[in-house]
């Protein structure tokens, strides 16, 4: 490695405190933060960027929150120079925000609240004083952010309008960046060393074009096109862009300069398949980008089949000796009254049953789904249910669908708008 070479580790959407079908993952979470430490000593970073979504909700565990403090203490403790930690939609901001004096004391910089673009850039500064980063640390920003909404905006301007106002402030913290970089030229040059300071940023939100999983939860925040972005919002001045908020490492629009981590545990069963990774960011004469793959502490697997196909891959797992958390789903077509107490007999100890379901065949029928509960829905899937029952039992002109699910796009981003500003005035 050069000896100039800077070495950036970016992380995001740890969920702490999350559950999976009620049950803790806490002992998942302990061997993810000490793999990840493991991996900062390993791989000698000088500094962590992790983009939102620290915490599954904003008022975590006592549990969750001595993870995160711990965490904090050992990377700070002489392993990294420098965190920069900000908020994601599942963060309390004003939560995040409340230690920042005493965590800024270690070198920990954390951005819970959307501040103005200039206050969001943060001058970094190596082991002897000289400035060697400069980081846009943008936390997500909700709708009140970003602009003033005015009696009789239309959907469609409400989305030019949010769409323009991450644009402005993304190119203010650029413009801010730049201009610290023209400050600290001048101080590297004296000391003799290369003038050119890397700028990364840091967001989290939902680039268009991106994939996304079933369990990112992007739907109950931020549905259908609202909230959604063009890559071409960052700047070419970003040497890096650390992005947060969906679930699957992956470049945007196959750039690799704009990338999601990607969260490190699977949140759901049907990221159970997934290559879960952090990336290490080098910054030298150039930019590299590797992915390092985040091992899988825990064992999920869905089944899906009829009842013996069932019954024979539940007796393989339990023959395997490791211990694994199964989501099944009947396919088949008769009604088995008793099914999770059959699928329990073949389980045995080393296989956990979270969740037994029945597939539907058509229509809403919700009162006739076997094992399956209203709370295992999200909105969308119930709204997607009854529009679909909707349109088989009276039809609905291409128009008329059209037009229910922009209304129900925009009521759902109404409420959890307004959600939020109430959590944030109490």
């Amino acid at each position: 490695m050069a000896e100039n070479t800077l070495k950036i580790l970016h992380t995001s959407d740890w969920h702490l405190g999350h559950t999976l079908y009620g049950r803790k993952r806490y002992d998942e979470f302990r061997l993810f933060l000490r793999w990840l430490t493991q991996t900062i000593r390993e791989e000698a970073a000088d500094v962590l960027l992790v983009s939102g979504d620290i915490f599954d909700s904003g008022l975590p565990s006592n549990q969750a929150q001595a993870m995160y403090y711990d965490f904090l203490r050992e990377v700070a403790g002489g392993l990294c120079r420098h965190l920069v930690l900000i908020a994601g939609n599942h963060d309390s901001p004003s939560f995040l925000d409340a230690p920042q004096a005493i965590l800024k004391a270690m070198d920990i910089h954390v951005v819970g609240r959307s501040l103005p673009p200039e206050d969001e850039v943060l001058l970094l500064r190596d082991k002897n004083g000289m400035p060697e980063l400069i980081v846009c640390a943008v936390p997500f920003l909700r709708d009140r952010d970003l602009y003033r909404a005015s009696l009789g905006d239309s959907v469609e301007d409400r989305e030019r309008l949010l769409a323009q106002g991450m644009r402005d402030h993304y190119r203010r913290c650029a413009e801010q960046a730049e201009k610290l970089r023209a400050e600290s030229a001048a101080c590297r040059k004296e000391a003799h060393l290369p003038p050119y300071i890397p700028i990364i940023a840091m967001g989290h939100l939902f680039a268009a074009g991106s994939t996304v999983a079933d369990s990112d939860g992007v739907r109950d925040l931020r549905i259908g096109s609202l909230g959604q972005v063009d890559a071409g919002i960052f700047p070419s001045v970003f040497d890096y862009v650390a992005l947060g908020h969906l679930h699957i490492a992956q470049k945007v629009h196959g750039e690799d300069r704009i990338r999601y981590s990607g969260s490190p545990l699977p949140m759901g069963f049907n990221e159970a398949q997934q290559k879960k990774k952090v990336f290490l960011v080098e910054c030298g004469t150039g930019l590299s980008v590797r992915g390092i793959e985040v091992p899988a502490f825990q064992r999920l697997e869905k089944i899906c089949g009829d009842l013996p196909a069932i019954e024979a891959r539940l007796k393989e797992l339990a023959s395997c000796g490791e211990p694994v958390c199964t989501e099944v789903i009947y396919t088949g077509e008769g009604i088995v009254s008793d099914l999770r107490e059959r699928l329990l007999e073949k389980a045995g100890a080393q296989v956990e049953l979270l969740r037994v379901r029945t597939a539907r065949s058509s229509g809403f029928a919700l009162a006739q789904e076997q094992e399956e509960q209203l709370e295992d829905l999200s909105v969308a899937d119930v709204f997607e249910r009854l529009l679909k029952d909707v349109e088989e039992q009276n039809g609905l002109a291409p128009e008329q669908k059209e037009a229910l699910e922009q209304t129900y796009r925009e009521a759902v981003n109404d409420f959890f708008q307004m959600r939020e500003e109430a959590s944030c005035a109490s």
